[in-house]
């Protein structure tokens, strides 16, 4: 390995992590380490370049607490410019700098732009992973409790509730987490989905069961 790239990465991880400083724990720095170990497998797996999808990962969520926050409106977008920031100080070029950006730009679930680049792809992709599965249940209600969403209404079913991300955190499962296997990029992103969607589905059903009464 380029030792000077390494040494490189590790300004750029310690520079990201200082923006996840009392952050709520669905957005934290532990989850910008496995989306940056599932970029890597992914990246290595679809032939991407492998640099660019690490540093995206590093840095795709350094606007989130701002925008948790209210100081800013979307933190994809103030995100990839501020990392756009970081790298040209570090001395990445114009190519590395443009990649990276479009990567961080490109993730977020519900705005645009599409990721065009397999680098974006992959950074989507692991995001998206990380949402789904055991990891994903537990990032759910984590969020949803710091925002006082919730757990669950049983007079309004996920088909009753209008609203995009879901009302309460079971509601958010059915209407937009168990969307995420759909919307993966890549094929060994979908293929890895199937798994943790399939988890989330064994989850809810046991969840039904016990709030019927009937288990």
């Amino acid at each position: 390995m380029d030792e000077s790239a390494r040494d490189r990465r590790e300004a750029i991880r310690r520079q990201a992590q200082s923006y996840f400083q009392d952050v709520n724990p669905a957005h934290d720095w532990f989850h910008v380490e496995r989306v940056y170990r599932l970029s890597e497998s992914l990246a290595c797996a679809e032939d991407a370049d492998l640099e660019t999808v690490r540093l995206a990962a590093l840095l795709h969520d350094i606007g989130r607490r701002a925008e948790d926050e209210g100081r800013i409106e979307n933190h994809a977008e103030w995100g990839a410019d501020k990392a756009t920031e970081i790298l040209k100080a570090e001395g990445y070029n114009t190519a590395q700098r443009t990649a990276v950006r479009h990567c961080i730009r490109a993730h977020r679930y519900s705005t645009d732009p599409e990721p065009q680049t397999i680098e974006a792809k992959v950074l989507s992709d692991a995001d998206n992973l990380d949402a789904l599965g055991a990891i994903g249940i537990a990032r759910t209600f984590t969020y949803g409790a710091q925002y006082e969403r919730p757990l669950v209404n049983p007079e309004l079913p996920p088909e009753s509730d209008n609203s995009p991300a879901g009302r309460t955190s079971v509601n958010h499962l059915y209407k937009k987490i168990l969307q995420l296997t759909d919307r993966m990029y890549t094929e060994t992103g979908r293929e890895r989905a199937q798994d943790r969607h399939a988890f989330v589905e064994t989850y809810l059903k046991q969840l039904d069961g016990e709030l019927s009464g009937k288990q």
